[in-house]
């Protein structure tokens, strides 16, 4: 991995990583205070051969030099023997073995010296330090009684007892600082080891190249994260200007719609795809909202667009724009209605195009795949961009019978929900019905705190600052415009006709398949529809009649 994978890694957990280091400290420090206190005392001397009577000069003092320095090492050995350690324990009183005595002290000779330290350890201040000068006392004796031929005479050589130990004021064990130093460090080891596993096995998807990596697939359009979306308030305005608050707001989510736009018209410049379909592996990646905010931008950019609602199993598109329900394509391909009795239009432009599901039928999968919902898409695409709303690929084949009839599929995939695997089957669905993908979009990418990501708040900041830019109104430049709460409010709308009156037989079905609802049991809610909205349709919408029908 490279270096920026590995920042990215911590950037993205970092509070687990700061988490398990204090929990490292914490332990480190609950350690030290379950550890018994032991202090330590230190008491010193030096090895001094005697002279002779009268031996003062240089060249005495050279060889009494060299015999202590040569003794002194021989009596370091000397500092762990019981006889020390027996005495010891009768000067002092401890009720402990010699063995366990001699474990707790420690006799050491600073280099190219004939000094003798001895470092003691007590579960007391008093106990170390008086342990520290018995010991020298005690090593001294032996000294003496060893160096001394018949007991009587003097030693060649001595231990001189230097300076008495001195109190320790703090325990010397545990020391606190160090353990909660390696602490601090194996809890950030095991933190950053907890990254690098998470990063290792989590299958998510986190980055536009690591998405084009995997399927080969090019990423077309990536789209920030909005929180101010609901599910009853989640488009882009229609008919509002640019410098608008509300269109503020929504700058970032507009500019990559635009970008999205303009990716998949110059996806082939000769040839534009004129049916797209717009789908997801699975529930809850965004592809209705994707889908509805896709039209708009085409819209508001003068294309005539029309939006259909191809989920004959959970139809959301007319919810999503609050118009009214309950009719749509299916009754267009049963023939009980034409494109301009149930397609709505929304915005004053009049360059969009609502047609809902309709009756849900019990085979969706054939009513989508027959040969009259490729007509009437082919028909359509004549005239206006086609965007089709289709269910996700993995749960059900609706989809990919869709993008088999289109010029491509959009397939939309959740940063941070969905799996590589999830859309890497999707996408294998896709090519197993023959259908072209158009690419990837990537929805609810965070504004920040991820590496491969663009932060739009610093080009929000710019259009926020309620400057007029240049190149005249909103209106002539085509932005995107608010949408009225319901249908009733909308300039021009296209009225859901009386389709009861004048429909075919019931036995106008789709070829593919029985079970679309019968004129009578639409004909209420078409005629609600006409009561709301009872607007006449505009030249356009008559053009499409005559294709549909």
């Amino acid at each position: 991995m490279e270096l920026r994978t590995y920042l990215r890694i911590v950037r993205s957990h970092w509070l687990g990583i700061l988490l398990l280091t204090v929990l490292g400290v914490v332990v480190a420090f609950g350690w030290t205070l379950l550890q018994p206190r032991v202090y330590t005392a230190d008491a010193g001397g030096y090895v001094a051969a005697v002279r002779g009577d009268g031996a003062t000069d240089a060249g005495s003092a050279l060889v009494a030099e060299n015999l202590a320095k040569a003794k002194v090492k021989s009596f370091l050995d000397l500092g762990t023997w019981r006889s020390v350690a027996e005495n010891a324990i009768e000067e002092l009183g401890i009720d402990a073995s010699p063995e366990a005595v001699v474990n707790r002290v420690r006799v050491t000779n600073p280099a190219d010296t004939v000094n003798i330290k001895v470092e003691a350890s007590a579960s007391t201040p008093e106990g170390a330090r008086d342990l520290a000068q018995a010991w020298i006392r005690g090593m001294a004796a032996e000294i003496e009684s060893l160096e001394s031929s018949d007991g009587a005479s003097l030693a060649a050589v001595q231990l001189v007892p230097g300076d008495s130990a001195r109190l320790p004021s703090a325990p010397s064990s545990p020391n606190t600082r160090l353990a909660l130093a390696i602490g601090g460090l194996i809890g950030l080891a095991l933190g950053i080891g907890y990254a690098v596993l998470r990063y290792t096995l989590d299958r998510r998807i986190r980055s536009a190249d690591a998405v084009e990596k995997e399927t080969g697939v090019a990423v077309v359009g990536l789209i920030p994260e909005e929180r101010s979306f609901t599910p009853v308030d989640r488009l882009l305005p229609i008919d509002a200007g640019s410098s608008g608050g509300a269109n503020a707001k929504l700058f970032a989510v507009s500019e990559a719609m635009r970008e999205l736009r303009t990716n998949i018209q110059f996806m082939d410049v000769d040839n534009p795809p004129r049916i797209i379909v717009v789908t997801s592996p699975l529930p809850g990646d965004g592809k209705s909202t994707t889908a509805a905010n896709l039209a708009i931008t085409l819209a508001a950019n003068g294309q005539k667009v029309v939006l259909i609602d191809g989920d004959l199993r959970r139809p959301t598109v007319a919810t999503i724009f609050h118009l009214v329900d309950g009719v749509g394509v299916t009754d267009v391909l049963a023939g009980r209605a034409t494109l301009e009795d149930v397609a709505q239009r929304v915005g004053r432009a009049g360059n969009l195009l609502v047609l809902g599901a309709g009756k849900l039928p019990p085979n969706p999968s054939e009513v989508l795949g027959s040969e009259r919902m490729r007509t009437l898409l082919r028909e359509l695409a004549e005239d206006y961009t086609v965007i089709v709303d289709a269910p996700p690929l993995l749960p059900v084949t609706d989809a990919a019978v869709l993008s088999h009839s289109a010029d491509g599929a959009v397939v939309v995939a959740s940063v941070g929900k969905t799996t590589f695997e999830a859309l890497t089957k999707a996408l294998v669905n896709l090519d197993r019905a023959g259908a072209r993908p158009l690419g990837v979009v990537l929805n609810r990418v965070p504004r920040k705190g991820r590496a491969g990501y663009r932060d739009y708040r610093y080009e929000g900041d710019y259009y926020q600052s309620g400057k007029p830019a240049k190149g005249g109104s909103a209106k002539s430049r085509g932005e995107a415009v608010t949408v009225p709460d319901s249908p009733a409010d909308l300039p021009g709308a296209v009225s859901a006709r009386d389709v009861a009156t004048g429909a075919p037989a019931e036995d106008a079905v789709v070829e593919a398949g029985a079970g679309l609802p019968a004129a009578t049991e639409t004909a209420p809610v078409v005629k609600k529809a006409r009561e709301k909205t009872g607007e006449a349709i505009d030249g356009g919408t008559r053009r499409a009649r005559r294709t549909a029908g």
